[in-house]
């Protein structure tokens, strides 16, 4: 069994006196592990950072072996991402993230194209929030939990929508949500696409994204526990939108 593609390096641990395992988000064979010899050599493991880019060889005597890998830097990401807090904690984040969230030898394309893109926007405070909000919704969205935020779920209205139903995770406006206010979960405008995307609301509404990887994907997962490394970034934008 063999196969060439590129991905975004999610973990590595070391296997062995010298060998590495390293799990691999690729374009066609979604979330893949496997064994690099020497990669926890000096020459090797410089290049086996969380973010890196790899042109990766894999192969194995059978398909569901975990095989071996050949690896070949296409970018790091390393400077990028010690360039300031907020772009470290942005890729422990999205690293954190794609582990926890991603089943096993499933592509995910689209999804794997917008990662490229996000991880490549490191260092770029200006721009950042914004484009990791979109990919936390971009994320809900491919693993099945999507949110509908077209028109308001009780009274089909497409102006006023200021809520987001924790149990639908459909728009909901001011009338539509009546005694039930206090139960909503807000919908920012710029989850919209409207408005100037300010630091307080992109915070505002990755507590809205939030709830729902917590209480909707990651019950589906097993239950476990979301990565610390989201709650950290958030942290950080919270610091920063003070």
């Amino acid at each position: 069994m063999e196969w060439r593609d590129h991905g975004i390096l999610l973990t590595m641990r070391r296997h062995g006196e010298s060998a590495a395992i390293i799990d691999v988000f690729t374009e066609a064979h979604g979330r893949h592990a496997g064994v690099v010899r020497g990669g926890a050599s000096r020459k090797i493991a410089p290049i086996l950072q969380p973010g890196a880019q790899l042109d990766l060889l894999w192969r194995a005597r059978l398909e569901d072996h975990i095989g071996s890998y050949q690896v070949e830097p296409l970018r790091s990401r390393a400077a990028a991402a010690m360039s300031g807090r907020m772009a470290l904690a942005g890729l422990n984040a999205v690293t954190a993230l794609l582990s926890f969230c991603l089943p096993e030898r499933e592509e995910h394309g689209a999804l794997y194209k917008r990662s490229e893109q996000l991880l490549d926007l490191l260092g770029q405070n200006d721009v950042w929030p914004l484009a990791y909000l979109r990919w936390e919704l971009a994320l809900l969205d491919d693993l099945g939990f999507g949110l509908d935020l077209s028109c308001c779920a009780a009274t089909g209205a497409t102006d006023g929508l200021i809520y987001v139903s924790p149990k639908s995770g459909r728009a909901v406006s001011r009338d539509g949500a009546g005694q039930w206010a206090d139960r909503m979960l807000p919908l920012p405008p710029v989850m919209q696409g409207k408005g100037d995307a300010s630091e307080d609301e992109i915070v505002e509404a990755l507590g809205t994204t939030g709830y729902f990887l917590k209480e909707r994907l990651a019950p589906a997962l097993g239950n476990k526990p979301l990565p610390e490394a989201r709650a950290r970034l958030v942290d950080v934008l919270r610091a920063v939108a003070a």
